[in-house]
């Protein structure tokens, strides 16, 4: 990295994200099994510390008979677990970029499918989030029960945590969290083989619950079998995972991936069967309020703390705050992949493609966090309220997908079709079981309101889709009308506030541009120059002479009014000049200013360009010297209606220089623009620069400050800007404001904005 790069990026973001990686490194962020086991497992894994408590307390609730039900509950779902493992291994071998069920569905059962299946999986992940942090704050409350009172804001803590540990990098993450993982793993297969050798020699002592749940005096039917396998079903948690981040793992990636499936299989059905053996051979009943959970019942009993052995109880129980805040981490890696692959498809906004510093998609991290930080702030952290709303977007997204390599296998007929179609046909029926089992049981409990946000989420995904779709149509067709226009006629007006450096350099730019064809307007008010007209004389004489407009409707609103009696349009642009200066770089300041609000109010008019023409000096007034050369760059990002607008709009300035610029993030990118500026049938060159750290500020700067190092050059900076309303604006990069931010302040800088409206 370059000393200006360093120089510009934000030393607090240094500090928390780290030192940006370049795109060409992505290859080094790929995952060893040893570290992708940690970072996509750690959900599954976690699911025993409740899985077990959450289908025993719904047995006990109903009849002290009920504990002996467990065993066979437990065992319907670890056989559940296999099979939706063995599936899952078969679809990341066929999809090895990512085996997800958006990806599968998408290709084998249509679009409608693969959007209910992404809207599964993305609250599945924040519930993950959500349900997992809370977990682990309970784990640690039961072996520390004065922090109780704090579980929220101790949840809070572990989801920043997180958040950062994430956006510091996939790799970074694995390394972090890679040994309390197997400090967990360790430990509990210490715990299970412990406790199972304790119960075969007849030591296996029942456990001791401080505040027990109320055990029920009826039956054990089948509704209440249902319910208790619906919520031991959490145990499935956290396998998509690793289908959703083949990408991920090194390579050959569809194998490491597969083979990671295989051990998370292994462990997952271990620890859950051995903990289930041990509650009924315990007597173990789960805690009003949660805790001590039925984990640390058993553990104080495996390690009582009168023997040599009660440090392990203390291990487990930190190994295991420790894997259920960390079982976290797989949705932080699943989340951003598939927010990425929805953005990608136009789907999602396109933000969530941008690769953060760290080579990490930065954004669909932060919302996630966001996300399950609100959850766990309305649910009080509170793990039996969150886990009504669990599981029904995860079984969702299994039945989708292994429904969706049905359908692969009969179409493609690749060797050993028939045998692998009826292993995923399996895994669709037993978990499309689980997922009507799941509504049927829990739906009064909560999972009504999953219900309503995945087909709420579609929509919203279809509604972003169709946007996407007809801004495009628009800018593809209007593309060939613009690019024949031709460079309009110019006509400029300048609106000073006062008379001081800015305004000295506005004047002169807008000579420079406006082929004499150039105004003066000002309009009094509150910050106006009371006394502008002879200072204005002073600095202009008549060319042009000032005028004075009446500010009876507002100041912003008599400079529209002005512009309103000029002709307007494609062949017609009046350029709005707005000196600005500033005593230091400040931009609250400049957002308070009424020059502010103009240049917002100009971007929604049509034929209206914006010249903003900054200077940062404490002179109170001209100092008598000008630019004597005007460079223009065009910053293009695609070749369309709103880029050529702008390039008419530049080869109308005259400048001495003019040179279109693009940055770009990969050699492919590079390509690709190249193309089709070729294609666009230019006389205007086009510069390709290098933003390898995907970022176009650091070069950007560099670049303008290349130009501007001979104090005679101004450089005029010229931004096509895309101008939607409402919630629309969000969906799209801000890249102008962006630059305008980044530049404000750069001296001889002159910020041009071509507005290309998109109102409906």
């Amino acid at each position: 990295m370059t000393t200006l790069q360093q120089e510009t990026r934000p030393r607090f973001r240094r500090l928390i994200v780290g030192t940006p990686k370049p795109t060409r490194q992505f290859e080094d962020t790929l995952l060893p099994k040893r570290l992708a086991l940690p970072i996509f497992a750690s959900d599954a894994l976690s699911s025993v510390a409740y899985a077990t408590e959450a289908a025993l307390v719904v047995l006990l609730a109903a009849s002290a008979a009920g504990r002996s039900d467990l065993l066979p509950v437990s065992l319907a779902i670890a056989a559940l677990l296999a099979i939706v493992i063995a599936s899952y291994q078969q679809t990341v071998r066929v999809y090895e970029s990512s085996g997800g069920a958006y990806v599968v569905a998408k290709d084998n059962l249509g679009t409608l499918p693969s959007l209910v299946a992404a809207a599964a999986l993305l609250t599945d992940y924040v519930l993950t989030v959500a349900v997992s942090v809370a977990a682990g704050v309970l784990a640690l409350v039961s072996a520390v029960p004065g922090l109780a009172t704090h579980r929220v804001e101790l949840a809070l803590l572990f989801i920043a945590v997180i958040t950062v540990g994430n956006l510091r990098g996939v790799r970074e993450s694995g390394l972090a969290f890679a040994l309390p993982t197997y400090a967990f793993i360790v430990s509990m297969l210490v715990l299970v083989a412990a406790g199972a050798a304790r119960c075969a020699d007849g030591t296996c002592a029942p456990t001791t619950a401080p505040a027990p749940i109320t055990v029920g005096a009826g039956a054990v039917g089948l509704f209440v079998l249902l319910r208790a396998f619906a919520s031991g079903s959490t145990a499935l948690t956290g396998v998509e995972a690793i289908a959703n981040g083949v990408g991920a793992f090194r390579r050959p990636q569809a194998r490491n991936a597969a083979r990671t499936l295989a051990i998370l299989g292994v462990l997952a059905i271990t620890f859950f069967l051995g903990v289930s053996y041990l509650a009924i051979k315990m007597h173990a009943t789960p805690n009003e309020g949660g805790y001590p959970s039925v984990v640390s019942q058993i553990a104080r009993v495996v390690f009582p703390s009168n023997s040599p052995t009660s440090f392990m109880y203390y291990v487990i129980q930190a190994s295991t705050v420790a894997i259920l805040l960390l079982a976290a981490n797989t949705a932080y890696q699943g989340f951003p992949r598939l927010a990425a692959l929805l953005a990608h498809d136009r789907y999602f906004p396109h933000q969530f493609t941008n690769l953060g510093d760290r080579l990490v998609f930065s954004n669909g991290i932060l919302v996630l966090a966001g996300v399950a930080a609100s959850l766990v702030w309305i649910y009080a952290a509170d793990v039996d309220a969150l886990i009504h709303l669990y599981v029904i977007g995860v079984f969702t997204a299994f039945t989708l997908s292994q429904a969706g390599m049905v359908r692969h296998w009969r179409r493609t007929h690749d060797p050993g079709w028939r045998w692998r179609s009826a292993m995923n046909g399996t895994g669709a029926v037993a978990t499309f079981v689980v997922t009507l089992v799941v509504i049927w049981t829990k739906f009064a409990a909560g999972a009504w309101m999953v219900i309503v946000a995945i087909p709420l989420l579609v929509l919203t995904f279809l509604g972003i889709r169709r946007h996407y779709r007809k801004i495009a149509r628009r800018l593809r067709a209007g593309t060939a009308a613009v690019r024949s226009a031709g460079p309009p006629r110019n006509q400029v007006l300048i609106v000073p506030d006062t008379v001081d450096v800015a305004t000295e350099s506005a004047l002169w730019y807008a000579h420079r541009i406006g082929h004499g064809e150039v105004r003066a307007v000002h309009t009094p008010g509150r910050g106006a120059d009371v006394a502008i007209r002879p200072r204005w004389h002073r600095l202009a004489g008549r060319d042009p002479q000032l005028e004075i407009l009446d500010p009876a409707e507002g100041r912003v609103d008599a400079v529209l009014e002005e512009l309103w009696k000029l002709p307007r349009g494609e062949r017609d642009v009046v350029t709005v000049v707005i000196p600005e200066q500033f005593r230091r770089p400040s931009l609250l300041a400049a957002a308070r200013r009424t020059a502010f609000r103009l240049k917002l109010r100009l971007l929604s008019e049509p034929g209206v360009v914006v010249a903003d023409v900054p200077a940062i000096s404490e002179s109170h007034g001209p100092q008598g010297s000008t630019p004597r050369t005007l460079i223009a760059r065009i910053l293009v990002a695609d070749v369309n209606a709103a880029s050529m607008r702008a390039l008419n709009y530049a080869q109308s300035l005259g400048a001495d220089d003019l040179r279109a610029v693009y940055f770009a993030a990969r050699p492919d990118e590079a390509q690709a623009l190249g193309e089709a500026w070729a294609n666009a049938d230019t006389t205007v060159p086009l510069d390709i620069l290098e933003a390898p750290y995907r970022d176009i500020g650091d070069p950007l700067l560099g670049y303008v400050r290349t130009l501007t190092i001979d104090p005679e050059v101004a450089v005029n900076i010229v931004m096509p800007e895309l101008v939607l309303h409402g919630w629309r604006r969000t969906l799209h990069n801000q890249r102008a404001l962006y630059v305008k931010r980044l530049l404000l302040f750069e001296p001889r800088v002159i910020l041009t904005s071509v507005p290309y409206q998109l109102f409906h």
